[in-house]
């Protein structure tokens, strides 16, 4: 039995990631897990362009995603799957912010989604094929 399903989503893609919420929520009832979904925003604060942006540029970027998070994962479920489903915002890199998690929660999977067709990134964009070159935990891409 899983500890945890781990779904990593991007919220600017509008509704491409509806599929690989529904998977992994799919994949969570299959095993008694608790269901992660997790959106991860830049930080643009550690950079030189951060200068470029209000201060509170970061915690409108934070509020804007989990409004966007949680609309996205009502869309491909319902509002009752909805509020069983842990819903994380973090900020950084993508994979690593999803990795990160992973190892926190102790997650048993994660299920990313494919999105590009780049021969440069082998079919998977370049933070799906991050996720599965690092994870520790099994990687289930959905296409």
């Amino acid at each position: 039995m899983s500890n945890s399903v781990l779904c990593a989503v991007d919220v600017s893609n509008g509704d491409d990631d509806i599929n690989t919420i529904q998977t992994a929520a799919r994949m969570a009832r299959l095993e008694g897990a608790q269901l992660d979904v997790i959106a991860v925003v830049p930080d643009f604060g550690i950079s030189q362009v951060g200068t470029f942006f209000n201060k509170d540029h970061h915690d409108m970027m934070v509020a804007d995603a989990k409004e966007h998070l949680n609309a996205l994962v009502t869309k491909a479920l319902n509002d009752a799957e909805n509020k069983k489903v842990r819903h994380v915002i973090a900020t950084g890199r993508a994979y690593e912010e999803v990795l990160k998690l992973a190892d926190t929660t102790g997650a048993d999977l994660i299920v990313v989604g494919a999105h590009t067709s780049d021969l440069a990134d082998y079919l998977l964009g370049p933070n799906a094929a991050r996720v599965v070159r690092h994870a520790k935990c099994s990687v289930y891409v959905v296409r």
